[in-house]
């Protein structure tokens, strides 16, 4: 099983950062919150902070864990572990990604996500409807 970091990165409006995966790319079209492998030897909140100054050009602060989800593709499975973010320095920009978008959960459904990414919405709607 492979370790992977993502980041749930929240503006001050409530939005989300999402990020569309490239052609050429594993699950290429579909949108996902950005990170990526956590490396050996690296903690999974410096991998993501590495990762998200690689794909978007940001500091992040990185902030609670969200839950765990383990999903199989075909030839892998991984454990996906969340993490709420926080942008400190910088503008996101589309380095490793083919777009990227602010949008607010009611907005979630309006992208195709990829499968492993879908559990994280489902918190994340609860959570701000818990707010």
């Amino acid at each position: 099983m492979i370790d992977v970091v993502c980041g749930v990165i929240e503006d001050g409006s409530g939005r989300y950062l999402a990020c569309l995966r490239p052609e050429g790319k594993h699950l290429e079209g579909l949108w996902e919150f950005p990170g990526g492998k956590v490396e050996e030897g690296e903690s999974p909140e410096s991998a993501l902070a590495r990762e998200l100054l690689e794909e978007l050009a940001v500091e992040v602060e990185v902030g609670a864990a969200l839950k765990s989800v383990i999903w199989s593709y075909e030839l892998r499975t991984i454990r996906l572990l969340p993490f709420r973010c926080r942008i400190i320095a910088g503008q996101p920009q589309a380095m490793e990604h083919e777009r990227i978008m602010w949008c607010l959960p009611e907005q979630f459904d309006d992208l195709i996500w990829a499968e492993a990414d879908i559990p994280i919405l489902q918190e994340i709607r609860s959570l701000a409807g818990a707010e």
